[in-house]
């Protein structure tokens, strides 16, 4: 229903126009990365991995001593709370208490009950970003995504992102775009392009599975 009613004109009001990706989403778009360790300056035991993505200006701490995530009411935020550990040569991070936060940048949204499993693992000189989002609320099964990133000699790179909301559309205060039950004007759109029932362009993981074709075939679902 979030999704359905969604408008993208949303992003347009002010106070939207610098809203932080999630750390589900963020690193889905452009952006640069630095990535360095955090040790104790006498005993130089590995205290956290930090990071930081420019995207946003965010600065995230992956805790690598072994301490516990918080309690269930503590602060929810854009990078949520992170634990990680050594796999092999693969980093393995844990992350909890997430902000309601981007599925995808069409109005679909996994919420604070979210938690994210990353893998992270370097190939001489790539990167390979592997995460598992699970949501009870929003999410049938995990939704696992990957991305590479390549090592570069930042020269001159752009490491800041100076976001000033502005007015772009005059509207009535405290107007925020939306669509109404059945009345958003775009449902069959996707449908419609690639041929397919409604219910199967708006189904969840059983729509992913060859079997579901013979659930349209019985059903005769159109």
């Amino acid at each position: 229903m979030y999704g359905l009613a969604w408008d993208a004109s949303r992003f347009t009001i002010p106070e939207h126009q610098c809203e932080v990706h999630i750390v589900s989403y963020i690193y889905r778009g452009p952006y640069n990365l630095r990535i360095w360790e955090e040790r104790d300056p006498v005993s130089q035991k590995l205290i956290a991995i930090k990071q930081y993505i420019d995207n946003y200006q965010q600065t995230r701490t992956i805790w690598m001593d072994g301490r516990s995530h918080p309690s269930d009411a503590a602060p929810h935020t854009w990078m949520g709370f992170s634990t990680g550990k050594w796999e092999g040569n693969i980093l393995t991070v844990y992350t909890t208490h997430l902000k309601w936060g981007w599925i995808r940048r069409n109005g679909l949204r996994h919420t604070d009950q979210a938690t994210l499993t990353e893998h992270f693992i370097r190939h001489g000189d790539q990167l390979t970003h592997t995460t598992v989002l699970t949501d009870p609320a929003t999410l049938s099964e995990p939704l696992i995504k990957t991305e590479d990133l390549v090592l570069r000699l930042q020269n001159g790179q752009t490491w800041l992102y100076p976001c000033e909301p502005v007015v772009e559309i005059e509207r009535p205060r405290e107007t925020v775009p939306h669509y109404l039950p059945n009345e958003n004007p775009f449902i069959h759109e996707f449908a419609d392009l690639y041929k397919i029932p409604v219910d199967a362009a708006l189904g969840g993981a059983e729509t992913a599975y060859p079997e579901y074709q013979l659930k349209l075939k019985r059903t005769n679902i159109k």
